[in-house]
């Protein structure tokens, strides 16, 4: 729904199959999702490195470095966390439509938010990589000090905590980073895209 009036969309006369073609490789939404801790930025971080290094386009967007501009104005109410993700889904869905692989770490705790997200692109354009990772890992890495704060009662409605994290269903990919290294993690992305066309 759009408050706006009086507007109407304005076609390019450069499509995302040129912008495809001109890059050689597709374009999709590679969506991490997981609990603070589980090695969503750390592994999407890499995956952006080494898809650079092969010569394919990305753009990478954080939870955090989102929250700094776009969505600063954003709390981490339930709503504001729809809103948040509502926001990114709409921000990949044009860098999808621009060519590029778009990388996005959130931890985006709820499978509706992620499933409206998914509604935006065609159906082959959305990847979702559950990082799972047990809340004990997480804890134990804590590299912000988060969980700490949120055990002490510092942070309210910190997901795992206090506020849910709804796993996804059916991911196209599970990293089940307990146990798996950012070397194979990536490796694993990386057969999956291949497989798959991406590239």
């Amino acid at each position: 729904m759009t408050l706006s009036t009086n507007i109407v969309w304005h076609e390019s006369e450069v499509s995302k199959e040129d912008r495809q073609e001109l890059k050689q490789h597709k374009s999709a939404i590679l969506w991490f999702t997981g609990l603070s801790g589980s090695g969503k930025s750390t592994i999407s971080t890499a995956l952006e490195k080494e898809l650079y290094i092969q010569g394919f386009h990305t753009y990478r967007l954080d939870g955090d470095n989102v929250r700094h501009g776009l969505n600063r104005n954003l709390g981490f109410s339930p709503e504001d966390r729809t809103e948040n993700i509502r926001r990114i889904g709409e921000v990949s869905k044009l860098m999808v439509d621009a060519g590029l692989f778009t990388l996005t770490a959130f931890i985006s705790p709820y499978r509706e938010d992620r499933s409206l997200v998914r509604d935006l692109v065609d159906a082959d354009e959305f990847i979702e990589i559950y990082v799972k990772a047990s809340l004990e890992t997480c804890e134990t890495r804590d590299p912000k000090g988060l969980y700490k704060k949120a055990r002490l009662g510092e942070i309210k409605g910190f997901t795992g905590i206090d506020a849910p994290y709804e796993e996804p269903i059916v991911p196209e990919i599970t990293l089940d980073t307990n146990i798996l290294s950012i070397d194979e993690s990536i490796e694993m992305i990386v057969e999956f895209l291949k497989e798959k066309g991406y590239l």
